[in-house]
């Protein structure tokens, strides 16, 4: 049995390729320097050819025969290839800490069913474990042993993670950049970069809030009414039907953290002033922290397109000159 033949490329940190490389070349596809500019990808079979009975193959060779003949016509984004390393650390981040949190519950959850009350971090912590250990019977000990010995390895995998996503967002200096805007670290302006990857995708700052989950949804299907054999418009039209459903929820995560951390700690941060007076307003405090949020979400947005570190006396809103 022979050996198959591995890639030749390097990786950005240094090591070798570890995939096999494609038939009569020296690269992997994804090192192929022939696709080294392609972005976009085709969709599958297109209507006109759905008359008869599809499968892998005929797909393969009508996708194949496209890419030859340069008749693409389906076209969608695709991550550039430098921002592959960072945006795999970001994802490893994010599973370790629904994977974190989930274990924190059960362990909740074991002392919960025996009606011992849980206060802060005394359960999850290993220097204060033994003595919320004795206060429960031997079957639930055992299985609360289990949970704590599983979430000690979760949290040293999360440090790795953290670690690996630092090392990664060097490589990247909108990453710093994006650090200086208000309520946000490391993780969270490497999140932005590597789910968002390009400012140059939206065309507008209404684009990205739509896609970070923050755009507030204006239209239903009942906007419409029958009234003496005519549509007319309704007088619901203009009520707000909350926020859009079609989100990337790690970014609208990360401005929706970052607004807490700004209201919770930044107690003399100009949003915090602004947050302190909608309230006062009577805006319902969800509400409030949504408009923080949004108005993130801007200034971070500003930054990433202009290459600029946060300026807090920057207004968006110039005035007219006279």
């Amino acid at each position: 049995m022979t050996t198959p033949r591995m890639c030749q490329a390097t990786t950005q940190s240094g090591e070798p390729c570890q995939a096999p490389a494609m038939a009569g070349s020296d690269f992997c596809f994804a090192h192929d320097p022939s696709k080294a500019d392609e972005a976009d990808a085709e969709g599958t079979t297109e209507k006109k050819d759905r008359s008869q009975q599809k499968n892998d193959e005929k797909d393969a060779w009508g996708l194949a025969e496209r890419l030859r003949t340069g008749t693409v016509r389906n076209r969608v984004f695709g991550a550039p290839r430098e921002l592959s390393e960072l945006r795999d650390a970001v994802r490893s981040y994010g599973i370790i800490v629904e994977d974190l949190v989930r274990t924190k519950n059960r362990l909740q959850a074991v002392y919960r069913s025996r009606g011992i009350a849980v206060e802060g971090e005394e359960i999850y912590r290993e220097s204060k474990r033994e003595a919320q250990l004795a206060k429960l019977p031997e079957g639930r000990r055992i299985l609360a042993e289990l949970l704590s010995r599983e979430l000690d390895a979760q949290e040293k995998l999360l440090r790795e993670a953290e670690e690996r996503i630092e090392a990664k967002a060097q490589a990247h200096p909108a990453v710093a950049r994006l650090m200086t805007a208000p309520g946000f670290g490391l993780i969270r302006a490497a999140q932005v970069v590597a789910i968002g990857i390009t400012p140059k995708r939206f065309r507008s700052l209404r684009q990205f809030w739509s896609y970070c989950g923050l755009a507030v949804v204006m239209r239903t299907s009942s906007d419409w009414v029958r009234q003496d054999g005519q549509w007319v418009r309704s007088d619901n039209v203009s009520k707000t039907r909350g926020l859009t459903r079609k989100r990337q929820p790690m970014l609208k995560a990360a401005f929706k953290g970052a607004a807490t951390v700004v209201v919770g700690r930044m107690k003399e941060h100009p949003l915090t002033c602004k947050y302190r007076q909608l309230c006062d307003a009577g805006t319902k405090p969800s509400l409030a922290m949504l408009t923080i949020a949004r108005k993130i979400a801007a200034a971070v947005f500003a930054m990433w397109r202009n290459e600029e570190a946060y300026d807090p006396g920057h207004r968006s809103s110039q005035p007219r000159p006279t």
